[in-house]
């Protein structure tokens, strides 16, 4: 069981590691899908199964990079980056993942399953990342 001292002493370095720990998982977990799609669906679906792969992961990269962002200002630290570069590239990482996702569906022909299933696995990487660091 978790204390709540343990908790208090969590550190913005410890929550870049986790999101890197989730980043990675999410990764693996994208290229286990995709050879589970391909198998039974064929290519298409596995592609489809990347290409969610792909906007989980850099979903997960650029919400980093604004906690991170949120977190220096908040702590006072002379930050390289302008607010308007980090929002508008988490809006434009918005913007080219919807386009991803058109793609691939007018391009899977009605085979969304692949697609589908790994837009879910950043939420499960987190949910992973989230019960290792209450465990310990």
């Amino acid at each position: 069981m978790t204390d709540i001292g343990s908790m208090l002493n969590f550190t913005d370095a410890d929550l870049a590691a986790t999101m890197r720990r989730a980043m990675r998982l999410c990764a693996v977990l994208t290229l286990i899908a995709c050879g589970v799609f391909g198998f039974i669906q064929g290519w298409v679906a596995a592609l489809a199964c990347l290409a969610g792969g792909i906007i989980s992961i850099t979903g997960l990269y650029e919400w980093q990079r604004l906690i991170s962002f949120v977190n220096d200002k908040l702590d006072g630290k002379q930050t390289p980056r302008t607010t308007f570069r980090v929002v508008s590239m988490f809006f434009l990482r918005l913007v080219l993942a919807g386009g991803m996702l058109y793609v691939t569906l007018k391009c899977s022909h009605g085979v969304p399953y692949g697609l589908v299933a790994s837009l879910g696995l950043g939420v499960v990487a987190l949910t992973v990342e989230s019960v290792r660091l209450l465990r310990s």
